[in-house]
C-alpha cells in the first residue's frame, strides 16, 4: 500500500499522549488504548497521520477535510455529543462530504445499534437470537408471558456493556422491575430485556464488505469459577484487574469441532450480510451444552486495539496487527468506491 494521508477522527478525551513510556501491559486498561494502537502503527507503516478530537462540533471535521485533503478517515468515533446513536450521523456526514472513510455505512449502524431492531432482523431471517422484549422509558413493567426466568436487563442501544453487572441477571418480578427502572431512570435508555442463555460467550470477528472474512472463533473463560456457564461479560469483567484475576478471565481461540464452527461462521456470516454491515464487526453468541447457538449481538466498528478479541483472532490467523489495519483502510477505499 503506498503511502496516505490519514485523518483518525478520535473522541476528544481518548487522544493518546504523544510520549509514552509505559509498557504494553501497562497501557492495557487505559480509556484511549485503541487509539493509541491504531495511530502509532500506522505511522509505523509511514502513513501521513493527522489526529483530530471530535466531541459535538461537525465544523471541525469539515475544516480537518479541506484542510488536510486525506485519502481515507480511519473512523474510531463511538458516540457524537455523548450519544452512542448519532455515531450513524457523523458517518452520514462523511459520505456526504464525498470522503473515504473505515468501518461501517450508516444503514448498518442504524440497524445493529438499536439491539432489538437488530434482532426482530434475525429472527425475520430464522437467524436464532434469543426471545427479548423491550420497555421504554416511563412505561409500567409488565413481563411478557413468554419470557422466563432467568432474564438479563440491558441498556437499548449503549455499547461495551455499559449498564450489566450481575445485577442485570434477575430471576423474578420484583428484581426485574428494580433493573428497568434503573436503566430507565439512572442510565437514560430503554431497557432490553431477554431471556439469559446458559452457555460458551464466543465472539467472531468478521472483516469485509460484500466478501466477508470470518476469523477464528474466539472465547471468553472463566477458569477460576465453579459454573462458567453461568457468567458473562459485565463491566466489571471487562475492565476491573482484580476482578477479572480473581475469576480467571482471558480469552483465546474456541476448542471447537469442525462441523460445529463451520455451522457458527455461516450464521454469523448471515447475520453480517442481513445487517447490511462492512467494514469489520464482531459477532457476539451463546452457545449452550446442546450446541444450539443464539447471537446476543452484532457489533459494528468493535474495538480494534492490538490486545482486543479481533485483532487476537486475526493474528490467531496469521493476520499482523499491521495487515489488518491495512486490509480496514482498503476496505474503507472500495466501500466509498463503491457507494458512488
Amino acid at each position: 500500500m503506498s503511502k496516505l494521508r490519514i485523518l483518525v477522527l478520535v473522541h476528544e478525551a481518548l487522544v493518546p499522549p504523544e510520549d509514552i513510556k509505559k509498557s504494553v501491559e501497562e497501557i492495557e486498561f487505559e480509556p484511549w488504548v485503541t487509539e493509541y494502537h491504531v495511530i502509532s502503527t500506522l505511522k509505523k507503516m509511514k502513513h501521513e497521520v493527522h489526529v483530530l478530537g471530535v466531541y459535538s462540533d461537525l465544523r471541525s471535521i469539515r475544516n480537518s477535510v479541506d484542510e488536510i485533503n486525506p485519502h481515507v478517515i480511519y473512523n474510531l468515533l463511538e458516540e457524537f455529543d455523548g450519544e452512542a446513536l448519532f455515531d450513524q450521523n457523523v458517518v452520514s456526514y462523511l459520505e456526504l462530504l464525498r470522503v473515504p472513510y473505515t468501518g461501517c455505512n450508516p444503514r448498518g449502524l442504524i440497524l445493529a445499534r438499536d439491539k432489538a431492531l437488530a434482532k426482530k432482523i434475525l429472527t425475520y431471517h430464522r437467524i436464532p437470537t434469543p426471545k427479548f422484549f423491550v420497555f421504554p422509558k416511563n412505561k409500567r413493567v409488565k413481563r411478557p408471558k413468554n419470557l422466563d426466568f432467568p432474564l438479563i436487563v440491558k441498556c437499548l442501544t449503549e455499547e461495551a456493556s455499559f449498564g450489566i453487572s450481575k445485577a442485570s441477571v434477575v430471576h423474578n418480578d420484583e428484581k426485574l422491575q428494580e433493573r428497568v427502572e434503573y436503566i430507565n431512570k439512572k442510565l437514560n435508555d430503554d431497557a432490553l430485556v431477554e431471556q439469559f442463555v446458559e452457555g460458551r460467550e464466543l465472539y467472531v470477528g468478521i472483516v469485509g464488505n460484500y466478501r466477508a472474512k470470518i476469523l477464528p472463533v474466539w472465547e471468553l473463560f472463566f477458569e477460576k469459577v465453579d459454573k462458567p456457564e453461568k457468567e458473562f461479560y459485565s463491566n466489571r469483567a471487562k475492565f476491573n484487574k482484580k476482578y477479572r484475576s480473581n475469576k480467571g478471565i482471558k480469552t483465546g481461540a474456541a476448542t471447537l469441532e469442525p462441523a460445529l464452527e463451520k455451522k457458527i461462521s455461516n450464521i454469523c456470516r448471515r447475520a453480517y450480510k442481513v445487517l447490511n454491515l462492512s467494514g469489520y464487526a464482531r459477532i457476539d453468541i451463546r452457545l449452550t451444552a446442546d450446541e444450539k447457538i443464539y447471537i446476543l449481538e452484532a457489533n459494528p466498528n468493535p474495538d480494534i486495539s492490538a490486545t482486543d478479541e479481533l485483532a487476537m483472532s486475526a493474528l490467531h490467523a496469521k493476520i499482523k496487527y499491521k495487515d489488518l489495519l491495512k486490509k480496514i483502510l482498503s476496505l474503507g477505499i472500495q466501500w466509498s468506491g463503491s457507494a458512488k
